[in-house]
């Protein structure tokens, strides 16, 4: 007895590690005497959600779900090119301005997006002015449409204008391509929604100077394979969304012999390779176009309920199903919690915004949380945020990549195939991270954070397959 006494008495005498679940407010007591509370957000799963396990008209919905898994795994996304969108994006035309998210009008549009727009229209020399660009894109004259309608993603407020030069991405399993513009950089940047000079100004050098460095080395090197770079970066310490810096190191080993055989101009060369350097999140714009070729070619198997569209345009949040890919769900675009630059503050920021989350929907960026713990520096959080991020985002998804994998996990694949199911089921939403605009069009970027994709989305599409 005398033993038994002196366990117990070591085991209250130990320091307390607590688990909370549920409602932080449930610790605050427990933190007050300076205890250590790791907090588990959890609810309880909602009642009466069904099985579905077949369509209406009696497809197998896991059998399709299987389906789309393999063409999403067996993708193999490679750099083929550049070219200027309206020479290569299918439906370009010279007045189509492509945008980020689900289909939006300019009366609707958010501020990050209106920046967006005007800048482009200045950019591309049809006004002088905001204003003047304002007024042209009321007029009708313009034509918006969303980036996934033309097999493109773009970041942030995603704006493509015609003469942009973008990325040219093949899936070399199924010969289908995607696109993407150049990244910019962070800050005050078209993307996030500002217009100024320097904006325009550094534009027209991507295009004049950066754009055919890189399209020449490129075509020298022949196709660059990303899916073993993105494998790799998440191996380094990315997640491949708000952290590139592994995979923008990656790229610029695999572009620089290509530039310095073809380039000439010693000084544009150094400018390039400057740029890039400097630039964290170049690979960005890699990263996207990637998932969205590795996605595409799953969309329209019959009776699939994986998630092959998720994007925001910064007022609407969208999903598209892989068994109804012309169908849009939409929610109003979530609010995000994150950390500010000096000098702004939530009070400042614009909602959710950005087709960046096709990374999370082909199986990594924030989905692959684990894998970047300094990514908590950057949004917010712990590094054991981010790996209970990855351990959640398991119980929605149909499967685990073979390509992508987690050193922190003992090289777990990461978790891929939203289920729309699994969502409603569990009561899981998504997790996202991702950056802050400013809510003013002209700013710029001012944060970085996570949220939770709204649930009216995916209730909205589970209530169509109880249909089909």
């Amino acid at each position: 007895m005398a033993s038994s006494g002196n366990r117990l008495n070591k085991l209250f005498a130990a320091p307390l590690s607590v688990i909370n679940v549920g409602l932080a407010s449930f610790a605050e007591s427990l933190r007050e005497q300076h205890i250590a509370v790791i907090d588990v957000d959890w609810t309880p799963p909602p009642e009466g959600v069904p099985r579905l396990t077949q369509t209406g008209g009696g497809i197998a919905i896991d059998d399709a779900n299987a389906e789309v898994i393999r063409r999403i795994l067996a993708g193999r996304p490679a750099i083929v090119g550049l070219g200027i969108a309206r020479d290569v994006i299918p439906g370009m035309a010279d007045n189509t301005l492509l945008h980020s998210g689900p289909p939006i009008s300019w009366d609707r549009m958010c501020g990050p997006t209106r920046g967006a727009v005007m800048g482009a229209l200045v950019y591309e020399g049809l006004v002088k002015t905001p204003e003047q660009a304002a007024d042209m894109a009321a007029s009708g004259e313009i034509v918006f449409d969303p980036c996934h309608h033309h097999h493109a993603v773009g970041p942030m407020a995603g704006i493509v204008s015609p003469s942009m030069p973008v990325w040219i991405i093949e899936n070399q399993e199924f010969g289908n391509r995607a696109y993407c513009t150049l990244n910019e950089g962070l800050g005050k940047v078209l993307r996030y929604g500002a217009y100024g000079d320097e904006v325009i100004t550094r534009l027209h050098w991507m295009a004049d100077a950066l754009y055919p460095t890189l399209a020449d080395a490129v075509a020298l090197s022949g196709p660059i394979d990303l899916r073993g770079m993105i494998a790799q970066a998440l191996h380094m310490g990315d997640e491949c969304h708000n952290r590139n810096r592994a995979g923008t190191s990656l790229l610029l080993r695999a572009l620089a012999p290509g530039m310095a055989r073809t380039c000439a101009d010693s000084e544009r060369l150094a400018r390039v390779i400057e740029f890039i350097d400097g630039n964290d999140h170049f690979f960005l714009n890699l990263s996207m176009p990637a998932g969205k070729a590795m996605l595409e070619p799953a969309e329209g198997v019959p009776g699939s309920t994986i998630i092959t569209v998720m994007a925001r345009n910064g007022t609407d949040f969208g999903i598209r199903l892989a068994g109804d890919p012309a169908r849009w769900f939409v929610a109003p675009a979530g609010v995000v919690e994150g950390l500010y630059l000096p000098g702004f503050s939530a009070e400042d920021a614009n909602p959710d915004i950005g087709d960046s989350t096709v990374t999370e929907t082909a199986g990594y960026g924030g989905f692959a949380m684990a894998a970047a713990p300094a990514i908590a520096s950057f949004i917010g959080g712990t590094a054991q945020d981010a790996i209970n991020t990855t351990r959640e985002m398991y119980e929605i998804c149909a499967a685990e990549h073979t390509h992508f994998t987690i050193p922190a996990l003992e090289f777990r694949g990461t978790p891929v195939g939203m289920d729309v199911r699994l969502i409603m089921e569990t009561g899981i939403l998504p997790r996202l991270n991702t950056g802050i605009a400013h809510k003013t069009p002209g700013i710029g970027m001012v944060g970085a954070g996570v949220l939770r994709a709204p649930a009216a989305c995916f209730a909205e599409a589970f209530d169509a397959v109880k249909a089909w």
